[in-house]
């Protein structure tokens, strides 16, 4: 008796065990299941009331927007508002309400490419997921790739906005084509792919990220500093300073805004090259933007630092 007992135990515990390599009931046999677990692990998928992640289901926009703000940790970047964006900034279909809305305002703020009358309900084809994908990787890190050209069997397919995002996501080895070295850029892009897509999106990230001291520069490389303003809505102006630079290794950044009566004073600094780099020698404009409030007239600062009223600012945008 104490045998069956203990063998029924062992046999529940390796059961029990090799479940729970799964992140859900149904990606067992998927090719990317490791990957699938490994992002329902950090919190980045989650599947269905019965457990299922459905692998080979299509994915749709609100889903998939969804993955990539939470798989990259999309955030405001170098933009601040003086009230919180909504979906309906950057979308006429989207409600505010949706479970997805933020993940549509991360994909307006980083400018992921998104048409404004996107349907969420929709099905996303593959080149639509790698294109956005590739998008938020580069509003998240400047990346550079080798300049090689990967061909692909059925390119004539792939819309030619999108040609740029899968040759690089190609070269990063995130993507790869079928046996007959097609893309299959049309067809819906399943989930399966997307996670797996993602998961790699974010290891590449991770390896190539930013480090390493910045160079020290005696004055600063901002000249022909401009400043132009555009009304977002009767209460809300995107200000725009553009400046030239030695080169595009170079950017700028807002370091506070200053408010003295009705003047919204914007001190701004330069961005340094990562040191160890080669960049080419050709002048450069680069360009950050921020929101004020309409009742506030803009103005850039001598470069000065910001004093005790001002509101301090992490903007920074590199060479565009």
């Amino acid at each position: 008796m104490k045998k069956t007992l203990m063998a029924a135990s062992l046999a529940l515990l390796a059961f029990a065990s090799a479940t729970s390599a799964f992140a859900f009931s149904d990606t067992n046999q998927d090719p990317n299941s490791a990957k699938i677990t490994q992002l329902q692990q950090q919190g980045v998928v989650s599947g269905n009331k019965d457990g299922k992640f459905l692998p080979k289901e299509s994915l749709t926009f609100a889903a998939g927007l969804t993955l990539i703000a939470k798989g990259l940790k999309l955030d405001y970047g170098d933009k601040v508002f003086v009230k919180a964006p909504q979906a309906t900034d950057y979308f006429d279909t989207v409600d505010n309400k949706a479970w997805y809305a933020n993940a549509f305002v991360l994909a307006g703020i980083n400018d992921l490419g998104i048409p404004r009358d996107v349907n969420p309900s929709a099905a996303m084809t593959r080149e639509q997921f790698a294109h956005y994908l590739f998008r938020a990787m580069i509003a998240k890190q400047d990346l550079a790739f080798i300049e090689i050209y990967k061909l692909i069997g059925d390119e004539d397919k792939i819309t030619a906005d999108y040609m740029g995002s899968i040759q690089n996501l190609l070269i990063a080895g995130i993507v790869k084509l079928d046996a007959k070295q097609n893309f299959n850029p049309t067809q819906p892009v399943t989930r399966s792919d997307a996670a797996a897509w993602t998961h790699d999106a974010i290891a590449y990230l991770k390896e190539h990220g930013e480090n390493g001291p910045k160079e020290e520069t005696p004055s600063s490389p901002l000249y022909d500093l401009t400043l132009s303003t555009k009304a977002v809505n009767e209460r809300i102006h995107e200000v725009t300073l553009t400046a030239q630079v030695p080169h595009p290794g170079y950017g700028i950044r807002i370091a506070s805004i200053t408010f003295e009566g009705s003047r919204a004073i914007i001190h701004v600094e330069p961005v340094l090259p990562e040191k160890g780099q080669m960049y080419p020698q050709v002048i450069t404009d680069v360009h950050v933007t921020t929101y004020i409030d309409a009742a506030y007239i803009p103005e850039i600062a001598g470069g000065s630092n910001s004093s005790s009223s001002s509101a301090a600012i992490s903007s920074e945008a590199k060479a565009q």
